[in-house]
């Protein structure tokens, strides 16, 4: 004959019921935080328009952190908590890199740019060629178009593409080789900086404005923008951007050259 045995669960206490609730969705939040802090972060592109054709007002890019190693600007409150400067497991980002980093002279605003000089690069624009370390960045007609920008004018553009000297390629928009960033002075990029610009070359506040922006101390660069995770982009026929039902599905998931 067999004998069932009854054991008596202890009953859990009220911490335990709590406990039990709240550790899944605590656990999510933390990994969800550290990956935010440490690994990737999602920022949108508005409303400037430097870095048009590259990225549309409306996009959200996914950065890497993690690609030039840390700082206080790349920890969330870091430069609240943090007041050590410098980077840690820092790296030097590649010319042509797109990046985003905290404005030198106003830390709370995010910018993202392209990567055109770094610490000892000498720059200069002339007619609207870049002359990178004395030799002229080679670019090839790629179109011409007109569009509304979001301020509501309507705007003609040129769209090149250019190669910097390690060969990497990507495309600038010009309006003009005649514009006030088209000829400036020389510049050379002081120790542990970089030298930025939007690829909307002539629609874009950068390095070029010394009493702007300027050089980017490396401290201040949050990472390398990877990929468009979403556009939220105003389809415009003007710019041969493939939308259906209004949305600009083609530039979902699209790497950022």
């Amino acid at each position: 004959m067999m004998v069932r045995i009854r054991t008596k669960m202890p009953k859990k206490t009220i911490s335990q019921r709590i406990w039990n609730f709240v550790k899944e969705p605590l656990i999510i939040m933390v990994a969800f935080l550290c990956v935010h802090s440490f690994a990737y972060a999602q920022y949108e592109i508005w409303p400037s328009e430097s870095m048009v054709p590259t990225l549309e007002v409306g996009d959200r890019v996914i950065v890497s952190k993690y690609a030039y190693g840390y700082s206080r600007y790349s920890i969330p409150f870091g430069r609240s908590l943090i007041s050590a400067k410098g980077r840690v497991m820092g790296s030097l980002p590649q010319r042509g890199d797109v990046v985003v980093f905290a404005d030198p002279k106003d830390p709370s605003r995010v910018m993202i740019k392209r990567v055109i000089g770094l610490p000892g690069d000498e720059i200069q624009l002339t007619g609207g060629r870049v002359i990178h370390n004395g030799q002229i960045l080679p670019r090839i007609f790629e179109k011409s178009y007109r569009y509304r920008e979001p301020a509501g004018n309507m705007v003609s553009v040129t769209e090149f593409s250019e190669e910097n000297s390690q060969g990497r390629g990507y495309h600038i928009a010009e309006r003009t080789d005649r514009g006030r960033l088209d000829n400036t002075r020389r510049y050379r990029v002081p120790a542990g900086h970089i030298f930025a610009m939007g690829d909307n070359r002539d629609n874009s506040a950068d390095s070029r404005i010394l009493s702007g922006i300027g050089y980017v101390p490396l401290e201040n660069v949050i990472g390398r923008a990877e990929i468009i995770a979403i556009s939220l982009y105003g389809c415009d026929d003007g710019k041969d951007i493939k939308c259906r039902f209004g949305v600009a599905f083609s530039r979902f998931f699209k790497k950022i050259i």
